[in-house]
């Protein structure tokens, strides 16, 4: 037998899910909900020069640098239709991004952030199912509202953070 009658024969099967039984009615809905995706956070080792990338070469509407003592880090928003891009640089020694970029010298994606409608309404349901958060409270974030990260090694290998939308 040839090659694409084995493909043919070993092709995986697809089954979907029925509405009716997509949800139980035992299982207790959150008291929280996930909102919409609110940037992608790409860590740079040049801040100037991937500000100007954006705004410069692309087009794209580029924010002027804020410093977030508290976080450690520089940050620059890049809008874009649907959602933004935080551009971020270390701020001090102890900046959580200068050891991603000791990690990833040209730089790479550092997280997600993920718009929350009750932030404590999740801390509290999320550490009952064991995923571990990094801060015991939220701190403000970039947007003046509170957020919190989620260990990356609960979430598949990618730092998450939740934000209060």
């Amino acid at each position: 037998s040839g090659l694409l009658t084995r493909l043919q024969t070993s092709a995986p099967t697809i089954r979907t899910l029925s509405s009716s039984n997509s949800f139980s009615p035992n299982i207790p809905s959150s008291l929280w909900k996930l909102g919409r995706l609110n940037h992608v956070a790409i860590a740079v080792p040049d801040l100037e020069k991937a500000q100007s990338l954006y705004k410069d070469v692309l087009g794209a509407q580029v924010s002027e640098t804020v410093a977030l003592p508290e976080h450690g880090v520089y940050t620059v928003f890049v809008e874009l239709g649907n959602t933004k891009l935080e551009l971020l640089h270390p701020l001090g020694e102890k900046s959580p991004i200068a050891s991603f970029l000791q990690r990833n010298k040209t730089g790479g994606m550092h997280h997600i952030c993920i718009e929350v409608d009750d932030i404590k309404a999740a801390m509290t349901e999320l550490k009952e199912k064991k995923i571990r958060i990094l801060s015991e409270e939220p701190k403000i974030g970039a947007h003046g509202k509170p957020v919190i990260f989620l260990h990356p090694k609960d979430c598949h290998g990618v730092l998450v953070e939740l934000e209060q939308a």
